[in-house]
This record gives structure tokens, C-alpha cells and sequence, in this order.
């Protein structure tokens, strides 16, 4: 027993804490360099099809705005119903921008995306300041996607009413080729990975935990609440623009169904639900999941979102924590509890 006290003393604190920093940082670039290199060969199989390469291209991009749904609801709780408003305001601000005022096509990107960012901070200090819970901010944010959907019809000269605008910029580019738009998204999706990844092993997504967790306790342990809150959703929102601008260009039109609550929050709520909220890969998993599904039920029109419903129901009573987290749990308990050799000979003095 003193053996083995001795042996696991040895290490320096210093050292086993780059090696489990090194772990840490293993565990996310391997999955992430894996998953990279399979959707890259995506192409491969379904290249020779514009209308195929499309779906992917929507595919990835779904993805994209669950990662940054995920970032705000996943990560501090905050239930934000307006993921397709926030996507919209990047898209259309950024078609607007390029098209009507005449700038590049980065900077409508850029300047579509900090609007994104700062209406999706400027909701949630309202809601932390208002002191409203998960189920007010959804409220509050499903009147502002609403809205949002009324605005865009309403200002038919500069959003194109029910019909939408054919966007000019970026007609004679790469972006509306057949194939580079999907190695675009994915590099999107990818670099949103990456950037979550990295979140969850910094102090902030510490403290992102700890609201989620509980608010109360987090608080009394000095996080600041309102601070962290608005944080994540400056991110979630900041890359819910930056995918809806760039989708805009890709697709070279934009209409109110572009970005529709039915078209986008029901969807990525059902995505991230299915994959695991909170999770890292859940999002990739629920996209990947419903954008084949959605395409097979594509000839039921409407009558899909009634299955997608049912879906909601049976996940969250059979399967509340997601599919990921849910085989993951399932695995550790079928592998057993891990040995700990520094844990027995201290039990063993008690």
C-alpha cells in the first residue's frame, strides 16, 4: 500500500496537470479532425448532384446554428426562441448590405454579424436584468422572432416581401459553385466546434456550467451571473449571424422562409434535443440525423414538423439527456467503474 502512495506521489502536481490539459486538448482535436476528414469526403458521393450538394450544404449549416443555439441554451440555460431571427438578421443584413449599399461581400458578413451579436446580448441582459426565467426569455424571444418575421414582410423594398431577393453579390464567385460552398460551411461548422471545444476548458465554460447547474450556487461562489450570461450569448448569436450571412450568399436568394421560426427554431430545437443539449458532438448529431430524415419526409410538406413533434415528446421521456449522452452513459456503465489506486489505500486507513 505504501507502494503504491509512494509511486503516485512521485508526479508533480505541475505535471499532472499538463497531462491532463494535454488529454483534454486530445479529446477534442482528434474527434474534431476525424469528424473533419468524413464530412470532407462527402463530395466524393454525392458531387455530381447540385441539388444533393445543397442539401449537404443546408445540412452543415443547421449545424452551425446548433452550435450556437446550443452555446446559449446549452451552456447558461437561456432558452432563446429566436435562433432563425438572430440567423436572419445576419442574412438579411448582410444581402441588404452587399446588394442595395454596395459593400464586400466580408464586410456585410462582418457588420451583419456584430448586429447578430449585439441584439442577442442586448436580449439577454434584458432577461438577466428582468430577472426572467428559462420560460419568460422564451417567451420574450418567440415575440421578437415573430416580430422579426412580421419586419421582414413588412419592408418589402428592402427584404423583398413574400417573394425575397436574388442576391447579385456573389452571383460570379465561388460561393454559388457547386461544391466549394459545402467545404465552406464545413469549415464554418468546424471552426465552431473548435471555439466551443475550447470554451468548455476555459474558466468560461466553467462558469457557463455552474449557471446552468445552478444559478444560485454559482452566484455564491462569485460567478457573475448577468456577465457570463450575456457572454454566451454574444457567441451563440455572434455565429448564428455569421452562418446565416454566409448561407445567404451560398444560396444566392433569401426569403421570409429562409429564416422562418418553423423552418429554423422547431428544427434545431428538435436537432439538438436528439444529439444532447449541453453536449459537444450532439449538435453535429442531430443535424446529420434530421437533415436525411427531413429530406426523406420532404414529400409530406408540412405534416413532417407533426413527426418532429412526436419526436420532441419521445426523446424528452425516454430519452431526456440525448442520444450522445445517453450511449456515452450507457458505455461507462458497461465498462464498470474505473480502478483507483490511490482511492483504495485511503479507504483502507479509514
Amino acid at each position: 500500500m505504501s507502494e503504491k502512495l509512494a509511486n503516485n506521489s512521485d508526479a508533480s502536481p505541475l505535471e499532472t496537470v499538463g497531462t491532463h490539459d494535454a488529454r483534454s486538448l486530445a479529446a477534442l482535436f482528434i474527434p474534431l479532425a476525424l469528424l473533419g476528414i468524413a464530412l470532407a469526403l462527402v463530395p466524393l458521393r454525392l458531387g455530381d448532384s447540385r441539388v444533393l450538394m445543397g442539401v449537404a450544404v443546408l445540412g452543415l449549416t443547421y449545424g452551425c446554428y446548433t452550435i450556437g443555439f446550443n452555446v446559449i441554451f446549452g451552456s447558461t440555460g437561456q432558452l432563446f426562441l429566436c435562433v432563425g431571427a438572430l440567423a436572419g438578421i445576419g442574412g438579411y443584413g448582410a444581402a441588404i448590405l452587399a446588394d442595395t449599399a454596395g459593400l464586400a461581400i466580408w464586410a456585410s458578413i462582418l457588420l451583419a454579424t456584430l448586429a447578430a451579436a449585439t441584439i442577442g446580448g442586448l436580449l439577454s441582459y434584458i432577461a438577466v436584468r428582468r430577472s426572467l426565467g428559462v420560460i419568460f426569455t422564451g417567451i420574450v424571444t418567440l415575440i421578437f422572432s415573430l416580430a422579426f418575421e412580421a419586419l421582414t414582410l413588412g419592408l418589402g423594398e428592402w427584404t423583398g416581401g413574400d417573394t425575397g431577393l436574388s442576391l447579385r453579390a456573389g452571383a460570379d464567385t465561388f460561393l454559388q459553385e457547386r461544391i466549394p460552398p459545402y467545404y465552406l460551411m464545413l469549415a464554418l461548422l468546424l471552426s465552431f466546434l473548435l471555439i466551443h471545444g475550447l470554451l468548455r476548458r476555459s474558466h468560461i465554460g466553467w462558469a457557463f456550467r455552474a449557471l446552468r447547474d445552478n444559478e444560485v450556487a454559482a452566484e455564491l461562489a462569485g460567478v457573475d451571473v448577468a456577465r457570463y450570461r450575456v457572454y454566451a450569448a454574444l457567441i451563440g448569436a455572434a455565429m448564428l449571424g455569421l452562418a446565416g450571412s454566409t448561407y445567404v450568399f451560398t444560396e444566392g436568394r433569401v426569403s421570409s422562409t429562409t429564416f422562418g421560426f418553423g423552418e429554423v427554431d422547431i428544427v434545431v430545437l428538435v436537432m439538438l434535443a436528439f444529439g444532447g443539449i449541453g453536449s459537444l458532438f450532439g449538435p453535429i448529431a442531430g443535424a446529420l440525423t434530421f437533415t436525411i430524415i427531413d429530406e426523406a419526409l420532404i414529400q409530406f410538406g408540412q405534416l413532417r414538423y407533426v413527426a418532429y413533434g412526436i419526436l420532441v415528446i419521445a426523446l424528452f421521456l425516454w430519452m431526456p439527456r440525448g442520444i450522445l449522452p445517453t450511449i456515452s452513459s450507457f458505455w461507462r456503465r458497461a465498462r464498470g467503474p474505473k480502478q483507483n489506486t490511490v482511492a483504495k489505500p485511503i479507504q483502507s486507513i479509514e
